[in-house]
């Protein structure tokens, strides 16, 4: 069922490194729910492997010192929607990650993974690009740091040289101490689908709780790459929570470019797009007090 040509169990994260550059058509594995899937369908037939699996310098998921939440990116979906962390400050993630596929695949499938992907629909990424998370990667050069916004480069495609691995998700304080959020995943079916849109906004509200004083939206599935609507954040700061709502979803069309294909139209995305915007904006700013 499965060809594969070897498979290396990598033993720290400098010997994966070091596997990877030795290989240029190695390829690696971590929970294996994306790569196992394309090695059955036959498009890495016959493939190298890297396996990350079993290294737990990239498991685990924590607050450094200055407050930063720090996602070590072998954290299964599980592992970041049970989190106390992930609970305590940055729920929206470990929501959207509640959505991915079913229970078992949540169990195996890691965040690391979703990101590395680069697809667009993959259940994390709409948020952490909200949360203008940043990406710690290491390889035979060294140690660097992306942020999401240079991260996804095409469909498939990300920042990630081939000696490269994915060692830290970062999501700084400034990113989500004082901010509320909310995902929306709209799929055709409740459970185990992809997404045919998916929308996570976070909002900031004036003291008072009447006052957009800040929102970030951001989509999964409204074109190539998961992105952020800068458009439709700038036409709302400032504005009360109810006149925000009603205009967020229209001034996000200008910033989308979402495609047709065999689970939804265009059109169908555009009228998603301008409808769950309102809602998501408007679950998050109940969640931060605002009221409804």
């Amino acid at each position: 069922m499965y060809d594969i040509a070897s498979i290396y169990k990598a033993a720290s994260v400098s010997d994966a490194i070091a596997a990877l550059r030795a290989d240029p058509q190695a390829v690696v594995i971590a929970g294996g729910t994306d790569v196992l899937i394309k090695i059955r369908e036959g498009k890495l037939a016959g493939c190298r492997l890297v396996s990350i699996h079993d290294l737990s310098e990239l498991k685990g998921i924590s607050l450094n010192a200055a407050g930063d939440v720090e996602i070590g990116p072998l954290s299964t979906f599980r592992d970041v929607t049970y989190s106390d962390v992930i609970r305590q400050s940055v729920p929206v993630l470990g929501e959207a990650a509640d959505t991915a596929g079913g229970p078992q695949l949540r169990a195996a499938g890691t965040i690391g993974g979703n990101v590395c992907n680069g697809i667009t629909s993959a259940d994390t990424a709409s948020t952490l690009v909200a949360l203008g998370a940043i990406l710690r990667v290491r390889g035979s050069e060294g140690e660097r740091e992306i942020p999401i916004s240079e991260w996804y480069k095409g469909v498939g495609k990300v920042a990630l040289e081939h000696d490269e691995l994915l060692v830290k998700i970062v999501i700084p304080r400034a990113n989500w101490a004082g901010w509320t959020g909310h995902y929306i995943k709209y799929a055709q079916r409740n459970a185990m689908d992809i997404a045919t849109l998916g929308v996570s906004c976070l909002v900031k509200l004036s003291s008072d709780k009447k006052t957009v004083e800040d929102v970030r939206l951001a989509f999964g599935v409204a074109g190539p790459v998961p992105m952020r609507a800068m458009s439709a954040e700038a036409a709302v700061r400032g504005l009360s929570v109810g006149e925000a709502a009603e205009k967020i979803g229209a001034a996000a069309l200008s910033d989308v470019n979402p495609r047709t294909s065999w689970r939804a139209s265009r059109e169908y995305r555009i009228q998603l797009i301008e409808e769950l915007s309102g809602r998501a904006f408007l679950e998050a700013a109940g969640k931060g007090g605002a009221a409804l």
